[in-house]
């Protein structure tokens, strides 16, 4: 084993940004500091340009946090990706990846926030489309385009941001909160938050990315990508009005509600786990718009631990059986893979918001503040209905891939665990169990403590419990077992498949614009402007050429009548 690989360099060298990191940002919770720091890069005659980086304990635990998994997820990859002939080309945009996120969580400027959203999307594409087929291709674009409309959103806040006179938006969310200015300026970041994060409508891409590699999804789902819209509307929480908010409330319920029911219908596993990581993330914007920022900063931190650890026992399990991704095929793998099987089973019980794991400490936090909230019935029933779903799911998929039936073929020989991606899952584990507790002293300084009625503060508990029973009823799948959910397939079929969201905003935005440039194109290309331009002005040159050259064949005879008709004239007029 090379350990001067470039996959063991940056394992160390991150790991260790990741404890200096950790540690300057318990510093700055402690003494309460902020640090902008200015980097004059050009300065010619009057005019400067500066770089500005913002340092606080916020950005300093994001940043840690980022570099802890990644570090992680690149020591993974040098076992999972060792077929790969071009393995260095892998880790480097992966690192591009980690310094975009970064440039973007530091930035306190919408020019460099841009470039570091830009630079995420762009290598998300690369890294989408590195399995080199069809499906990636399709998968990449779709998420390109998307994700287009948030830089789009993006600069239009820059443009309108001229009219304070600065780009550093940290200076006017308080003092201009109310101004009109702020209004437009904030509705455009909630539209390039909901974009990056996948909310309706813009959920259909985050499923399609899944054709990157298993490492990259760990990644992105748990602390980079998906996760950037919902850090940026963190950072822009005071400026944003109460229309606002409950517009925002509305999407990420519905988003929740969607996402939570589509992967209790879906087979294949990584895709389970990505509508699982919309389901979370639209919770964080949901508690985002009732005014706790706090709250879905803590539940953003937590899920990035349980959910990274989540996608790499997903692809160890996908390592393992010969690349299917296929939950029918899978089932009793506890007997063969045993260490995978239990980080598989902490992630899961740690989703659903299992006492003491990482999520307990922000999902039962954040039920019980919305059970506190001024809500309505409708939205306190979305979102505790939504929680069920969650441990439905967790629930059928631990029930498919690690306790039921082995569905396999006997031919399928299960490979040894490496013990580089043993370490790396083993890592994660350690912070799924104890990382919720630690950042729950870390990030409120003032406990939260919630008095409710006794029935409302067993609420998530009766929930999940309701969940577990679903879940088991439903989806139960064993031979000669007729499974209960087929007997309302066309609930199945409307809601596995994102209520039609893929294709209503792929073929449906696409089919009317690309329909009516085919028929411009036959009518007025190949049609009129091919009528009467290039085609006939070459008829015509072709018809003159071709009585040209009849003249030129027959010069004796056409000189001969026309002498004879010029003498028979003369001979007239006479």
């Amino acid at each position: 084993m090379k350990f001067l690989s470039l996959c063991f360099i940056s394992f160390f060298s991150l790991m260790f940004m990741f404890m200096m990191s950790f540690i300057m940002s318990i510093f700055f919770i402690l003494y309460n500091l902020t640090y902008l720091i200015e980097w004059e890069v050009v300065s010619l005659n009057s005019t400067s340009i500066v770089v500005t980086f913002l340092f606080d304990w916020m950005s300093l635990m994001f940043m840690s946090f980022v570099m802890l998994i990644s570090s992680l997820v690149i020591l993974y990859s040098e076992n999972y990706m060792s077929g790969d002939l071009m393995l260095n080309r892998f880790i480097f945009l992966v690192l591009m990846f980690v310094m975009s996120m970064m440039f973007l969580i530091i930035s306190p400027n919408l020019i460099s926030i841009l470039l570091g959203w830009d630079g995420l999307g762009l290598i998300s594409y690369c890294l989408v489309i590195y399995y080199q087929n069809v499906k990636s291709y399709n998968a990449g674009m779709l998420t390109a385009l998307s994700n287009r409309v948030g830089d789009v959103a993006l600069l239009m806040a820059i443009a309108w941001m001229l009219n304070f006179g600065s780009w550093n938006y940290i200076f006017y969310l308080d003092c201009f909160s109310c101004e009109y200015e702020m209004w437009v300026i904030s509705i455009l970041v909630v539209l390039a938050g909901m974009t990056k994060s996948a909310q309706i409508p813009f959920s259909a891409w985050l499923p399609a990315a899944m054709a990157a590699p298993t490492p990259v999804s760990a990644l992105v789902h748990s602390s980079t990508l998906v996760t950037a819209g919902v850090y940026l509307l963190i950072r822009f929480s005071n400026a944003f009005s109460e229309w606002l908010m409950m517009v925002l409330l509305v999407v990420s319920v519905l988003t929740m509600f969607m996402s939570g029911l589509g992967a209790n219908f879906e087979f294949d596993l990584k895709k389970i786990i990505a509508l699982s990581t919309l389901s979370q993330l639209s919770l964080m914007m949901s508690i985002l718009s009732l005014g706790f920022a706090d709250l879905a900063f803590f539940h953003l931190l937590t899920h990035a631990l349980f959910k990274a650890l989540l996608f790499m026992c997903a692809g160890m399990v996908i390592h393992n059986v010969k690349n299917f991704q296929d939950i029918r095929f899978m089932g009793g793998l506890t007997l063969f893979m045993p260490v995978t099987s239990t980080c598989f089973m902490i992630s899961n019980f740690a989703l659903c918001g299992m006492p003491f794991l990482a999520g307990f400490y922000s999902k039962d936090l954040i039920l019980e503040v919305i059970s506190f909230s001024n809500l309505n019935m409708f939205m306190y029933f979305m979102f505790f209905f939504s929680t069920g779903l969650t441990v439905c799911y967790s629930f059928r998929l631990f029930y498919y891939v690690v306790w039921g039936d082995l569905n396999m073929t006997p031919m399928l020989k299960l490979k040894k665990d490496e013990w580089m991606m043993i370490f790396g899952m083993l890592g994660l584990t350690f912070f799924a169990i104890f990382g919720g507790g630690a950042l729950n002293w870390l990030v409120f300084l003032t406990p939260y403590f919630i008095c409710l009625p006794l029935f409302m503060k067993i609420m998530p508990f009766l929930v999940s419990i309701v969940g577990v029973w679903l879940g088991s009823v439903l989806f139960k799948y064993n031979l000669n077992y007729y499974l209960n959910m087929f007997k309302y397939f066309s609930i199945v079929i409307f809601s596995g498949s994102m209520w039609f969201m893929p294709l209503i905003f792929t073929k449906g935005v696409n089919n009317l614009p690309l329909t009516m440039g085919l028929s411009s194109f036959k009518v007025i290309d190949l049609g009129w402007s091919e009528y009467f331009g290039a085609q006939y002005m070459y008829y015509v040159l072709m018809k003159l050429g071709n009585l040209n050259q009849w003249f030129q064949m027959n010069d004796l005879k056409v000189y001969i009548v026309i002498f004879l008709t010029i003498l028979f004239v003369i001979v007239c007029m006479v």
